[in-house]
């Protein structure tokens, strides 16, 4: 029997070091890490002009869960 490993899904620490220290493309792999949580978070209900329903991303608060995590990650001190 294979165990589970939750330990593949998490991000490396020296990742989120270096995201909190600023490095740009550290904070860009924890965003794509987080995109498909972002992206199921700013899915909303849209009805077209006929009532039938359509699901899509709302960009605008996509855009700012991205912003509201790089604020978060830029904070957040490493001990």
């Amino acid at each position: 029997m294979e165990k589970s490993s939750k330990c593949s899904k998490l991000l490396p620490y020296h990742i989120i070091a270096a995201a909190a220290s600023g490095d740009v493309e550290a904070i860009n792999e924890v965003l794509k890490h987080y995109e498909g949580y972002i992206a199921a978070l700013s899915t909303r209900k849209l009805y077209d002009e006929c009532g039938n329903p359509h699901y899509c991303v709302d960009e605008t608060l996509r855009r700012r869960l991205e912003t509201k995590l790089i604020t978060k990650i830029l904070a957040f001190e490493v001990a």
